[in-house]
């Protein structure tokens, strides 16, 4: 009995040991893709900065103003689902044509 008993904890050793090494793998892999975001992103805005600045000394301040307007403003998600008179969710463009068809006529 005993030696189930022994035999039994050491495969739950084992199963927990292995799941504890993966779980460390998934954190550091997640840690090194967040690393990389971070450096591409980085490197984006440099490059972007640099276009402004050369845009500045160029005297092409239409497209320098542009470019510095558009990381001001936020993201905006556009909504792609609207309700029926039913009050269920179109999102069908066939339906959404029709129920704005719908709106308009009145």
């Amino acid at each position: 009995m005993q030696i189930c008993n022994r035999r039994n904890e050491e495969s739950k050793r084992k199963v927990f040991d292995k799941r504890k090494k993966e779980e460390q793998e998934y954190h550091r892999k997640r840690k090194e893709a967040h690393k990389i975001i971070r450096n591409k992103k980085k490197t984006y805005m440099k490059n972007v900065i640099e276009s402004v600045e050369e845009d500045q000394k160029h005297n092409n301040t239409r497209k320098a103003y542009q470019t510095v307007n558009q990381f001001k403003k936020r993201y905006q998600h556009k909504f792609s689902i609207i309700r029926n008179k039913k009050g269920e969710l179109a999102m069908n463009t066939k339906e959404k044509a029709e129920i704005w068809k719908e709106y308009f006529d009145k």
